[in-house]
């Protein structure tokens, strides 16, 4: 079992960087292939960032990448999502995902743990 907490969300302005942040309990955390997802309001969920469970590969949405860069912390039991460059479209619930799969791991499938979600939302 492993729980996802996830913080760090709030307001910010266009332009303006952000770090969320997902704490995962469970001493296999090291184990998981971490994500990050984002619902928009009136929109389905959809992926925006993944990382393998060794952090040696990382995926990302053609939307964010340049922009938001996914990072873990193995020791911390933590995965981050760094946000630059934000924009008013990147508005949304982030969530994060755990998932044993090695492989498959930008689709929201092959996750089996999921948090709660934090608020992002950008002024323009």
């Amino acid at each position: 079992q492993l729980q996802l907490v996830e913080s760090g969300g709030g307001l910010v302005q266009a332009g303006d960087s952000l770090r969320v942040s997902c704490a995962a309990s469970g001493r296999t955390f090291s184990s998981y292939a971490m994500a990050w997802f984002r619902q928009a309001p009136g929109k389905e969920r959809e992926f925006v960032a993944a990382m393998t469970w060794s952090g040696g590969s990382t995926y990302y949405a053609p939307s964010v990448k340049g922009r938001f860069t996914i990072s873990r912390d193995n020791a911390k039991n933590t995965v981050y999502l760094q946000m630059n460059s934000l924009k008013p479209e990147d508005t949304a619930v982030y969530y994060c995902a755990a998932s044993l799969r090695g492989s498959g791991i930008n689709y929201q499938g092959a996750y089996n743990y999921w948090g709660q979600g934090t608020q992002v939302t950008v002024s323009a």
